[in-house]
């Protein structure tokens, strides 16, 4: 069966960090006219391009019949350059959000022949995937939606994902080379037996449950009301074992060093400077936390809205119990529409501010400020 996207070679792919990916390439789909305006949308931890679908349709705010829609995939999901795909390097290098957003932008601007987009948006590391375009590329868009993500990865964040790193590598009894490194490899670098790679997945699902959901969202057990699991062990088993064993346990590794990594300052010319960051956005900022998420809470998105110039970023947290899931992948259908709903007015808002710039002024010469 053919695949449902496409790939972008870019050859031998130099990372930030002084590593390569020898004949790498970026897997992306298109939706839509490219005559439309264009809206960026990255992947996000574990997930495919197809997992990105369910926000899109003629239905829906990203309606390929208004915008042209661009789903890139993070290194490491198994579909752009990763471990699953590129057996024979081993161990895989270090990979930054700043890697992989120069390479989508290779890609939009090479092969897709683009310049400046409408806007970038995104779930999770795809959020943190957004504030990297928005502070590595300022001018580019006009407009950015992160949702339950973050423009640095907080200290807090790190140590979960530590738990996370610790869980799946002990499936081959290996350990953490500590936060932001990889495995501790002692000698030659072993892959996981097929046995170990069943151990060290599981785990990994069942540390992610506790986090991926709120409290409330298990008080209430939504998971049996809403989700239709018979009771808690079937949710482990059915939901996050299974979800954990259909992924590869070196490419999600890869993944979680660029979620635990992330930052968008550690770059030119902010070299550390949060807050220049953060001033450094241009592009209009709505900024959509998830009011019960336990990786991303309310108060880190205030806080990066808070550093933003006057007038660019605003801060509206989803009002729901689902956690981190209230913002994807779809399965509660009323964060759905509450999404759609903000990402429609902002839309909306965003455009009429750029039309009324461009009409001609009171003396008769048109305005040329970008929005924002």
């Amino acid at each position: 069966m053919p695949a449902d996207y496409e790939t972008y070679e870019l050859g031998d792919w130099k990372l930030k960090n002084g590593g390569i990916i020898p004949d790498a390439h970026i897997a992306y789909k298109t939706l839509g006219n490219p005559s439309l305006p264009l809206v960026i949308y990255p992947s996000w931890y574990s997930g495919l391009i197809s997992d990105n679908e369910w926000l899109i349709g003629d239905d829906k705010t990203l309606n390929p019949k208004k915008y042209f829609i661009l789903i890139t995939a993070l290194f490491g999901n198994g579909q752009s350059s990763s471990p699953s795909n590129k057996p024979d390097l081993k161990p895989f290098p270090e990979v930054l959000f700043y890697d992989n957003v120069r390479a989508q932008h290779k890609l939009v601007t090479e092969k897709l022949g683009f310049n400046h987009a409408f806007a970038v948006l995104g779930w999770s590391m795809g959020a943190g995937q957004t504030y990297q375009w928005a502070t590595q590329y300022p001018d580019f868009m006009d407009v950015v939606v992160p949702f339950c993500g973050s423009a640095k990865t907080s200290l807090h964040n790190q140590v979960f994902l530590e738990g996370v790193k610790s869980a799946v590598l002990g499936g081959k009894q290996a350990s953490s080379g500590g936060v932001c490194k990889g495995e501790a490899i002692q000698g030659q670098y072993r892959s996981w037996s097929e046995e170990e790679r069943k151990v060290g997945l599981k785990a990994l699902g069942r540390v992610y449950a506790g986090w991926g959901f709120s409290q409330a969202f298990y008080r209430e057990k939504l998971y049996e009301t809403v989700l239709g699991f018979k009771g808690l062990e079937d949710f482990m088993v059915n939901f996050w074992e299974a979800w954990a064993l259909s992924k590869d346990p070196e490419n999600m590794l890869v993944m979680l060093f660029t979620w635990q990594a992330g930052d968008c300052s550690a770059q030119e010319p902010y070299n550390g400077d949060f807050d220049a960051a953060m001033k450094g956005i241009k592009a209009k900022a709505l900024v959509l936390p998830g009011k019960t998420d336990l990786y991303f809470p309310p108060e880190d998105s205030e806080n990066e809205v808070a550093h933003m110039r006057p007038g660019i970023g605003k801060c509206i947290p989803f009002p729901s119990i689902w956690g981190h899931w209230a913002g994807g992948p779809g399965q509660s259908t009323e964060d759905v529409k509450w999404l759609d709903q903000k990402l429609h007015d902002f839309f909306e808002e965003s455009s009429m501010e750029e039309t009324k710039s461009s009409l001609p002024q009171s003396g008769g010469e048109k305005s040329v400020g970008v929005p924002g």
